[in-house]
């Protein structure tokens, strides 16, 4: 029963008024990057979220990609369900996107079922936040479409996206030239408020580029990588950090909260963007 409110959406706080409480609605997700090492490292992944979780009620399990680096789809579900089969369980919604390592194996599709996956790319919408999750693999003309007229259509307060290869990173990796070309101008054309991708092992926050916020987690392994100079021309970076964790956000109507936290629990890194 402690999910029923969950499942529509939104949780229900309390927080004291002048003299009464006040209702306030607040969408809360955890996103997990990078993760899909199998074994004790995404075990002990997956109890942290879940240690968490008990702690801070969330409504979605937002995955990142390469959710699965053995290229097996039998053993992509033993070890989801060993790290994560408690979410949905649980009452705790699950949605993903696919990373490079996934779409090896029949295009990725043997992780929809456990991954709540509609497809490539589709949208979850949780009473205000609406989230845009894409297929970063193939930037193609019928995805980028979808994409235009699916912004363009919501009357969402939150607009957030996410998919695996960043639209700005520096480590071992740079800026997608597809997702800079086709659809950061889409996001900040449409008012996407922030996008998360993973797929450079480590946390990166960037300062807002024309409204848009772009933060990097690809930290679910506990494998990271060096951490770069950023090029010229690109947003602020105004934090950095090596360590295996995972993203939480609390979306209310009038701000949004992020946090990054280790598998410890200790927060990290915490940014507020108004609403």
């Amino acid at each position: 029963m402690r999910r029923a409110a969950v499942l529509l959406g939104a949780l229900a706080i309390f927080l004291p008024g002048a003299g009464q409480a006040t209702l306030v609605e607040e969408t809360r997700i955890l996103a997990i990057g990078d993760f899909g090492v199998g074994g004790a490292s995404q075990r002990d992944l997956g109890a942290a979220v879940r240690r968490f979780e008990a702690r801070n009620r969330a409504q979605v399990l937002l995955a990142l990609g390469d959710n699965d680096y053995t290229e097996n789809p039998a053993a992509f579900r033993s070890n989801w369900d060993e790290s994560f089969g408690w979410a949905r369980r649980s009452g705790l919604g699950v949605a993903g996107v696919l990373g490079n390592h996934d779409v090896r194996v029949d295009g990725g599709r043997y992780e929809f079922a456990r991954l709540g996956m509609r497809g490539r790319y589709y949208s979850v919408r949780l009473r205000e936040v609406q989230l845009f999750l894409l297929d970063s693999n193939d930037v193609d003309d019928a995805q980028t479409a979808w994409l235009a007229r699916s912004l363009t259509q919501s009357t969402a307060r939150w607009k957030l996206a996410a998919f695996h290869h960043p639209a700005f990173t520096c480590g071992k990796y740079g800026s997608h030239p597809g997702v800079l070309r086709r659809w950061v101008p889409l996001f900040q054309r449409h008012g996407v408020r922030l996008v998360l991708s993973g797929h450079d092992h480590s946390y990166q926050r960037f300062a807002p580029r024309r409204g848009v916020r772009y933060v990097v987690h690809g930290a679910g392994s506990a494998f990271s990588y060096p951490l770069a100079t950023c090029p010229a021309g690109y947003p602020r970076r105004i934090r950095a950090r090596r360590e295996q964790g995972f993203l939480y956000l609390a979306v209310r109507p009038d701000r949004l909260e992020g946090w990054a936290v280790r598998v410890d629990g200790r927060r990290t890194d915490h940014f507020v963007i108004p609403g």
